[in-house]
């Protein structure tokens, strides 16, 4: 262990002590061990639900507004790239910037940070989890590459020939041919490279690691090669136990089809990867976005694990499906047994707009008036149902949910004569309607009572 990797670790240890001393008790995200599909936070389950307009929330001038719009409607997960390229006009580099229009990579931007520690601070405030992306992939590709800090037209500390980095990428991420992604030991060890690389890390564990309600996620949309993830997840992890803390990482691959081999890393190494982000499944759409998701449930029954899903796409205003997809997305990801839903930004996704906070809303009044953590998906409990037409999460014989998309009448099989009562929720309006008491029967038939987004609890 070198002099600065020595100051980092105690430095960490410090920080995180007085953190837990100031708030008592520190309470951190944990994998829920009854049911290892969800998430606990102090010892107690929780479902994470969300929306936000940007995806490096900590730069954004309206976070605080952000923060108490979402938490006022029952949402508690945003998704924060450590990203700084310049998309809106008010982001920053984490780096300082000389007169010359250079950047000391050995030198930090104030701003860049203080926002940063803002962010943590507030989420940590209203009980908002935090899933950090380290590498925001695009932002190393074409014009976001060429007014970055770490190519090296751009800083003092190291030339194209002495880092081996391009000075110019215009391809898309997809064709990787940045090396900034094959610094790591295993590939092409750049070490001039990697000890920046890893300072910035450093410098984000500084202030993460004292806060108990952080994820990370490696990379956005990755199509690099394992290595780099396993890398800094294993980096992470590692400054994580030093500082006598615990962490959960996962890695976000490109590809759409979630049986591609190129999610295998994820999937098949729990030992690495404590939670999977599925993101990128949300590009489809209807029946095959429910049925993709449910093999990967199928696939790590055996070592399962929270399934997030930071990133759900759709919307009107974009290219990755309408808002009625985002909607339809955003509920079957909860009723298919996924651990989070988070509408992305706009405009692939609905944000944190009008439309998106109704469906948060409601979901949340579904969900806390029933036990989602001890339920599983369970389509095969309905019958004359149509492909897309209803949804179901249940635990037989004592609760059931099912989601409409867009009415319609299905038979939910309850298996053993029983009565229930039923309440519809009117997702827009974000209402309840009366209770219903139907007589004792082993099934029950449920119509929608009009069209448009329905849920309906029966217990």
């Amino acid at each position: 262990m070198n002099l600065c990797q020595g100051i980092l670790i105690v430095t960490l240890a410090v920080l995180n002590t007085a953190h837990a001393s100031d708030a008592g008790e520190r309470k951190t995200i944990e994998v829920y061990p009854e049911n290892p599909a969800y998430w606990t936070y102090g010892g107690k389950p929780i479902l994470l639900i969300g929306g936000s307009d940007d995806d490096n929330l900590f730069q954004h001038p309206q976070l605080r507004q952000q923060l108490d719009t979402l938490k006022r409607i029952g949402g508690n997960y945003i998704r924060n790239t450590m990203s700084s390229r310049n998309d809106m006009g008010w982001e920053v580099h984490a780096y300082k910037k000389l007169p010359d229009g250079k950047y000391d990579l050995n030198q930090w931007n104030p701003d860049y940070w203080n926002r940063f520690e803002t962010m943590l601070k507030w989420t940590h405030e209203r009980d908002i989890f935090v899933q950090i992306e380290v590498w925001a992939t695009f932002d190393y590709y074409r014009e976001h590459w060429a007014a970055h800090p770490f190519n090296p037209k751009n800083n003092i500390n190291y030339s194209a020939q002495q880092s081996g980095l391009p000075t110019e990428v215009n391809s898309h991420p997809t064709r990787t041919e940045n090396n900034f992604f094959w610094s790591v030991p295993k590939e092409r060890n750049q070490q001039i490279v990697l000890q920046y690389q890893q300072k910035f890390v450093d410098k984000m564990l500084s202030y993460s690691l004292r806060y108990g309600h952080v994820l990370y996620c490696m990379d956005n949309e990755t199509s690099v090669t394992p290595e780099w993830g396993y890398y800094w997840s294993d980096y992470i992890k590692t400054k994580a136990e030093a500082a006598g803390v615990r962490v959960h990482t996962t890695e976000m691959w490109d590809r759409w089809d979630l049986s591609d081999r190129q999610h295998n890393p994820s999937f098949d190494h729990p030992e690495i990867y404590s939670f999977l982000d599925v993101s990128q499944n949300n590009h489809k759409t209807g029946q095959e976005h429910w049925d993709n998701a449910q093999k990967q449930r199928i696939r790590i029954a055996s070592k399962l694990r929270p399934l997030n899903n930071v990133k759900i796409y759709g919307a009107d205003s974009g290219s990755f499906g309408t808002d009625r997809d985002g909607q339809e997305r955003f509920w079957r990801n909860i009723f298919g047994g996924m651990a989070s839903a988070r509408f992305h930004r706009p405009k692939s996704g609905l944000g944190l707009n009008s439309t998106a906070q109704a469906n948060i809303k409601s979901m949340r009044m579904l969900t806390d008036k029933m036990d989602i953590f001890h339920c599983q998906p369970h389509n095969d409990l309905l019958s004359d149902r149509q492909d897309n037409e209803a949804f179901c999460i249940a635990c037989p014989s004592r609760e059931y949910a099912v989601y409409f998309p867009n009415g319609g009448a299905v038979r939910l099989n309850l298996e053993a004569p029983r009565q229930v009562t039923l309440r519809w929720l009117d997702i827009m309006q974000c209402k309840w309607k009366d209770p219903i008491v139907c007589p004792e029967s082993s099934s029950i038939s449920l119509q929608c009572p009009g069209q448009g987004y329905w849920a309906v609890l029966i217990q």
